[in-house]
């Protein structure tokens, strides 16, 4: 009897498969596509919008449909031999991330992304009239036109909060007095954006790092026209002015805040040149992350994962902390430099490992370095989970970080690390909830798009608060454009104000 029932129902077993498999199916017409890499006039160093495969009964794929399932060609119908580098970065959730690099400008840009020879969505997205690549130097002359395209959220709780302490800003006043308080001591750079042209002064033996600055600074002003605004960055690893009440402050840019210093936070020079260079000189950045986030949540390994320097104390006992618990936590030093005395101790040095491959594991640990671990923003936008290092420092995004909801907080002595790894282990839905959540806060606020609006943003309302006119300095110098003979680029706004 059983045998006879079965034998009647193999055929509707196997025609719900099949049919399960159809619905399965990704749907060109229903998939989704989106993104400001289909917007003429968002203008980033590598454009980018995303895929997101639906089904033909309107789900959404949660699981990769295969890394090949979508093409993706990017043509203009003026030349031929267009210069576009296409990458389709499969984010393992039912999601792509397509990123692309044009190394000369175009017009009319067509991007037809294709599922078997089908056009998916509205395909092709066509980017009317002139689309400007990177290099070429044609500021938007509003910015409020540039804030409105870009999709500029109105404020930044960092900057307002940052900006407080000051009811103006005096530029002649600051040109001296800062440099007679921190001059001598630190590393400064003094910049005066003046009529849309980067001029700049170093003060100090170690300025290596302006060259993060002054290039992110020529590409913004290629983008769009920045106010008048003078201004010093300080180059170190530490913020310098103190939180002291009886004293006036001075304002210094610096990469990293603290809660005993009031210096006004930027994005760090890591996160800028990660843009900048997003398909060129880098191979870490907040896109690469997303298509190399190793296996789904189920198949990684449940234990916490450090790799770095020995830059910290706290990074020491986390090495010797890992060595008496192997089966929680993985933590091992690559180099040697600040405590070289204690190698015996909490050596032997590892070989280093790609930040790609600390995504087998299922918990990822960020302890402070020097000030704050500026890889935050990369483990973030991993499908790992979070384990924070409770911390005086922060970056410009922390202020909008919840314990509990996109990380898991440990004290600043890791007294109670272990017990938060067990807690993960215990909870695990949710521990893969709080990691989804910061994924998807790496996603919305730490993409070019929004470092770019950041700074605007910064320097906007920086220079709102001046009350005497930024100059141009005895022995500063003009920092130039750089020539790109091989491609160079027609500016259609330049000859517009040109024909005015």
């Amino acid at each position: 009897m059983l045998r006879k029932l079965l034998l009647l129902l193999i055929p509707c077993i196997i025609f719900m498969t099949r049919r399960s498999k159809a619905a399965a199916a990704p749907s060109a017409s229903r998939t989704l596509i989106w993104g400001p890499g289909l917007e003429t006039n968002i203008v980033l160093p590598a454009r980018f919008f995303f895929i997101q495969t639906v089904d033909s009964t309107g789900r959404n794929f949660t699981t990769s449909p295969g890394e090949k399932t979508f093409e993706v060609k990017i043509t203009s119908p003026t030349d031929p031999y267009a210069r576009i580098w296409v990458q389709i970065l499969d984010r393992n959730d039912g999601s792509f991330l397509v990123r692309y690099r044009m190394y000369a400008s175009y017009t009319d840009l067509h991007i037809q992304i294709l599922l078997k020879d089908k056009p998916v969505g509205k395909s092709p997205y066509v980017l009317k009239g002139a689309v400007y690549h990177e290099s070429c130097d044609c500021p938007e002359p509003s910015g409020a036109l540039w804030e409105k395209n870009m999709h500029c959220p109105d404020s930044f709780s960092q900057i307002e909060n940052d900006l407080s302490i000051f009811p103006s800003v005096d530029p002649d006043y600051n040109a001296h007095e800062i440099l007679k308080r921190f001059g001598q001591r630190h590393s400064l750079c003094h910049y005066t954006i003046k009529n849309n042209q980067v001029y700049i002064k170093t003060h100090g033996e170690h300025v290596g790092f302006r060259i993060f600055m002054d290039a992110f600074l020529l590409s913004f002003t290629r983008k769009v026209k920045l106010p008048d605004i003078e201004f010093f960055v300080n180059l170190g690893d530490w913020p310098l002015e103190k939180r002291r009440a009886s004293e006036k402050p001075s304002p210094i840019f610096s990469w990293c805040g603290s809660n005993d210093t009031q210096d006004i936070v930027m994005p760090t020079y890591d996160l800028t040149e990660s843009v900048l260079e997003t398909m060129g000189r880098v191979s870490l950045d907040m896109m690469s992350v997303q298509g190399h986030t190793g296996p789904v949540w189920e198949q990684k390994i449940s234990k916490a994962f450090w790799r770095g320097r020995d830059s910290r104390k706290e990074r020491l006992e986390l090495v010797k902390l890992a060595r008496a618990n192997t089966d929680m936590l993985d933590a091992a030093l690559t180099n040697f430099f600040f405590f070289k005395h204690d190698e015996s101790l909490y050596g032997p040095l590892v070989k280093h490992v790609s930040f790609f491959d600390f995504f087998k594991y299922k918990y990822q640990i960020n302890v402070d370095g020097t000030v704050a671990a500026y890889r935050l923003p990369y483990l973030l936008a991993g499908d790992s989970v979070v384990f924070k290092h409770d911390s005086i420092y922060y970056e410009h995004f922390y202020k909008q970080l919840q314990p509990w909801v996109h990380y898991i907080p440990f004290k600043a002595d890791l007294s109670d690390l272990l017990e938060k790894i067990q807690w993960a282990r215990d909870h695990d839905e949710e521990a893969k909830q709080i990691a989804l959540a910061g994924q998807q806060f790496a996603r919305t606020h730490l993409m070019g798009d929004s470092i770019f609006c950041y700074y605007f943003k910064l320097f906007q309302k920086y220079a709102e608060l001046q009350v005497t006119e930024p100059k141009v300095r005895d022995g500063m110098e003009l920092v130039e454009q750089p020539k790109d003979e091989l491609f160079p680029c027609y500016c259609a706004r330049k000859q517009v104000r040109d024909e005015l």
